[in-house]
């Protein structure tokens, strides 16, 4: 039997685009291997979705031939085109391996988790990045409530885009001082377990915040079995880094901690997707996590980074967004109303109800902040849908506060 040929990765990000009437496909690898902005032609990618690892070059010739109406392809010019593939690192290879490998051990042996998203996604020049962050915080009104804040729930989205959403959040902050920030991120590079936690300093361009490792070893400990074995998820994560950002920003004159936790996807994780299994797996975690977060040795803020619905092509719908918004909506009303009413079981099974047909992403990171916030209520600030016109996609995005 031939042997098969290697699959193609499953952590790179294929974005569909137009330019010059060519469909073309942008493609992002978190690892930094496949050059920035690097763009394929569409029957490249349609080849590459048919490496799965069991696919002989025999069984792409014919599967080929099928979507070509019978036209050979010679095996010579498939294994030309894989050779290109693996050269350029799309593909599972011992190449790729070895590349990963040292990716990963030079990540191990950093004290300093540097800033991945600076000159990118926000200015990498602290008066710059103050200026631009000064410019989101106008844009809401800078009541913060009388109440303590206990928690935040705020976009990781693009902060060009979801400007607002995050203002509507960290305005809440003005009268707040907490010793300690638990950053509840979403994993969207994926990773093995639940959480994968990072004692790492976090470096950006307005400093660097230290972890509470003395929680985070805790944390450790009582994760076993659910934690992922390194921290590589945090390498170039953004939904905890565009938090820190804002933060280091509106506390900048006073000194805090850091718990950073990214949430994995949980169909992945668990026997079936409910809280019974989530709680089977995760309970000695999370009661961990519930006395970090009671610890009344230091005022602790919790502050999730979510998006909530993606729908359209982009995210793997047969349709435009825009036929699928107004059920997409009514899904995130029903999840928010269960998150600020601390409605843990309503929350899941609304998630159940429509087999998270609308993507929800940060659904992970919202049921873990559901079973460790400590009695509060929850208040809506902000919610929004940013439509990419180019691939007749959305995402949508909120922003809630807990007092």
């Amino acid at each position: 039997m031939p042997d098969p040929v290697p699959s193609m990765r499953k952590d790179l990000e294929f974005i569909p685009f137009e330019h010059q009437g060519r469909q073309l496909i942008l493609v992002r690898d978190h690892l930094g291997l496949v050059p920035e902005g690097k763009a394929i032609e569409y029957p490249l990618y349609r080849l590459m979705s048919l490496l799965d690892g069991a696919e002989s070059i025999r069984d792409i010739q014919t599967a080929l031939m099928r979507e070509r109406g019978g036209i050979l392809v010679g095996s010579e010019e498939i294994k030309n085109l894989l050779a290109h593939l693996d050269e350029s690192y799309f593909l599972v290879s011992d190449r790729f391996r070895k590349a990963r490998d040292r990716i990963v051990s030079e990540f191990a042996a950093c004290g300093i988790r540097p800033c991945s998203h600076g000159g990118r996604a926000y200015p990498d020049d602290p008066r710059e990045l103050r200026s631009r962050l000064d410019e989101i915080m106008a844009l809401a009104a800078s009541e913060a409530p009388e109440e303590k804040v206990t928690a935040l729930v705020s976009p990781h989205i693009d902060i060009s885009v979801g400007s607002r959403g995050y203002a509507s959040a960290y305005q809440c902050l003005r009268n707040s001082s907490p010793a300690r920030v638990i950053l509840l991120g979403v994993g969207h590079q994926g990773f093995q377990g639940l959480f994968a936690l990072t004692d790492k300093e976090f470096s950006t361009p307005l400093g660097n915040v230290k972890g509470d490792k003395a929680s985070l070893e805790r944390l450790s400990k009582a994760g076993k079995g659910v934690i992922a074995p390194d921290d590589f998820a945090h390498k170039a994560e953004h939904s905890i880094e565009f938090q820190l950002i804002f933060l280091q920003h509106i506390l900048k004159e006073k000194a805090f901690t850091m718990i950073p936790v990214l949430c994995g996807f949980l169909p992945v994780s668990l026997p079936v997707c409910n809280r019974k299994a989530y709680l089977d797996k995760a309970g000695s975690f999370l009661e961990a996590f519930r006395e970090v977060v009671r610890d009344p040795v230091a005022e602790t803020l919790i502050v999730a980074g979510v998006d909530f619905s993606h729908i359209g092509p982009k995210f793997g719908h047969d349709m435009p967004a825009r036929h699928l918004e107004r059920d997409s909506r009514e899904h995130d009303m029903n999840l928010l109303r269960c998150l600020a009413s601390r409605d843990t079981d309503g929350f899941w099974e609304e998630s159940r109800k429509v087999k998270d047909q609308y993507n929800v992403c940060g659904f992970s990171a919202l049921a873990c902040l559901l079973e460790v916030l400590p009695p509060c209520q929850g208040r809506l600030l902000h919610y929004e849908t940013w439509h990419e016109e180019a691939t007749r996609s959305a995402v949508s995005f909120a922003s809630v506060v807990f007092v």
